[in-house]
């Protein structure tokens, strides 16, 4: 499957062991345009045991190709991924409706991940320590075969994070995408396949969630999985991921504050705050849920955020200048309605109303009983709270069950060093919307799940260690033992 032709298929089967596999068809309507766009033909937990299979032999092939080739080969479909990344924007918009302009964006990250850990595979390093007649190492080693689950609001940034760490550490993999975004992550098959990766190296399998899944959880031979999605389905795998004590790593929901200070730059806060809040049109699981601001500042922030915010275009996600795209995942409409009419119920007052579901909304007057506080919307709807006290705000911003990113505005160091400390968030932007980087290791504490992935830590995701004492008679004798 070479990527030139890639855009002149129209069905596409699961990928496995370097083909596509045919089955059952379904149709893939597109929410922009409301037609079928592409087919695909789902996999039965037959083609999912024979892919394990497939996986395994593919391992031991490629955890001994060298480093430097490896990375050459990771570099190479970053490439391909930027040769492409204006088809590929087109191809997120129809399986999600995701604007262009993130789109772009997104390629451009997704290969960041592919260009980063083709670095990382050069430097898994070793340890050797001289003790008296012993040489202790230690060896780092691939995990084995991998199965991979990623969600639909990130087709390809979720599953090139976890792939290009995969294969930087040697391992094969096993991913299944979201069910409405299957032709983002066949692609990346697609451009692995055409960098050089071995067939049976890294697969796609599409179909039910729930059959697959059982398969990777319950087969020996799958030693890891990583999972980004929501608590309910983490759970789930950790549980029963159990009988097989898989290494896991679970990227799960979030519920960021942000925090604006009395001393903040408010034009950077708004800025930033709205990247951070309407990237994805709210979509994300580090998106801002909840925007503290200093009492002494409220107003004059809520003014430039709502000028900010009334400047995004919200229309066809197809055209080149539209910020927040008029399509949202169906899974959100009921929580968005159900949020901002609980917000006015209880005495919130709306600043920027929306026409449509998908139009921004903006409410202050925000109390602590109120939906907006305590569950995530994964919408565009910026709550605004007041705050007088620093030891409160950030007792409010950490009553959550969820820890996965904060954001906080200020100038002054020293309240810098304090709220760093204070947040218990696994990932903290510092007058910064958008912190996440392939060159930063994040994850998530408490609900948010466990595990790291990007940055140098990333890689140790897939990684294990093997401990190794060698002794030396000879070094014994120079010791004077007998």
């Amino acid at each position: 499957m070479k990527t030139q032709e890639f855009w002149h298929t129209d069905t596409f089967g699961s990928y496995i062991n370097g083909k596509l596999r045919t089955g059952p068809t379904e149709d893939l309507i597109s929410p922009v345009t409301g037609s079928k766009w592409k087919s695909i033909h789902h996999a039965s937990s037959q083609d999912t045991r024979e892919t394990i299979e497939c996986a395994e032999k593919a391992f031991r092939i490629w955890k001994e190709i060298p480093a430097k080739e490896k990375a050459n080969i990771l570099r190479k479909i970053a490439s391909l991924l930027l040769d492409h990344r204006v088809a590929l924007a087109e191809v997120m918009t129809h399986e999600m409706g995701k604007s262009r302009r993130d789109g772009l964006a997104e390629v451009a990250y997704a290969a960041g991940f592919y260009n980063w850990f083709a670095g990382e595979a050069e430097r898994i390093y070793e340890s050797q320590i001289v003790s008296g007649e012993k040489t202790l190492c230690h060896l780092r080693e691939p995990v084995g075969v991998c199965g991979l689950i990623t969600p639909w609001n990130f087709p390809l940034a979720m599953p090139a994070r976890k792939i290009a760490a995969a294969l930087a550490a040697g391992c094969s993999v096993i991913l299944k995408p979201s069910p409405e975004c299957p032709i983002s992550a066949l692609f990346i098959a697609a451009a692995c396949a055409e960098a050089g990766v071995p067939p049976g190296v890294v697969n796609v399998v599409l179909g039910p969630e729930e059959e697959i899944g059982r398969e990777l959880l319950s087969s020996p031979i799958v030693k890891k999985m990583s999972f980004t999605g929501s608590e309910e389905v983490g759970k789930y795998l950790y549980k029963h991921s159990a009988s097989t004590l898989k290494k896991l790593t679970l990227e799960l929901g979030g519920h960021a504050p942000a925090i604006v200070h009395e001393d903040a730059n408010l034009d950077l806060a708004a800025k930033q705050i709205a990247i951070a809040k309407f990237r994805n049109n709210g979509q994300t699981c580090v998106a801002v849920n909840r925007i503290f601001v200093h009492e002494s500042v409220h107003d004059a922030f809520l003014e430039k955020f709502v000028n900010r915010v009334k400047s995004l275009k919200v229309g066809n996600p197809l055209e080149s200048d539209t910020d927040l795209t008029n399509v949202l995942h169906p899974s959100v409409h009921d929580k968005i309605r159900k949020h901002v009419q609980d917000a006015i119920e209880l005495g919130g007052v709306v600043v920027l109303e929306a026409n449509e579901l998908f139009e921004p909304v903006i409410i202050k007057n925000v109390r602590p009983e109120m939906l907006v506080m305590h569950e995530e919307t994964f919408g565009p709807v910026a709550p605004i709270i007041s705050f007088q006290k620093e030891s409160e705000v950030y007792r409010q911003a950490n009553s959550t069950p969820y820890g996965l990113a904060a954001y906080l505005f200020t100038q002054d160091y020293g309240r810098t060093q304090r709220g760093i400390r204070q947040l218990d968030y696994g990932i903290v932007g510092v007058n910064d919307g958008l912190p996440s980087s392939p060159q930063l290791s994040f994850g998530g504490r408490k609900a948010s799940g466990f595990g790291v992935e990007g940055g140098p830590r990333g890689i140790d995701e897939y990684l294990v260690s093997k401990c190794v004492s060698i002794y030396s008679a000879e070094k014994e004798m120079l010791h004077g033992y007998d």
